[in-house]
């Protein structure tokens, strides 16, 4: 009879780790983006309007509406 062949145990799998100070500028750069993002979608084309006119309430118009900003 032929010996039993052990069972190979798999290696533990090591997540890596990234260094907070490796992160932050990623961090700061979504965050600024969702902030300009957020700002866009909510602007009444009003006081604060970065362009003037309303195409950038028209390009987001129905985005106001699905997230209940208030535009007419």
């Amino acid at each position: 009879m032929a010996a039993a062949i052990p069972a190979a145990v798999p290696a533990p799998v090591e997540l890596p780790t990234i260094p907070l100070r490796e992160l932050l500028p990623w961090l700061a750069m979504f965050g600024l983006l969702a902030l300009l993002t957020i700002f866009f979608v909510s602007a009444d084309q009003g006081a604060i309007s970065i362009p003037a006119g309303t195409a950038i309430h028209e390009w987001v118009h129905d985005g106001r509406h699905l997230l209940g900003y208030p535009c007419h």
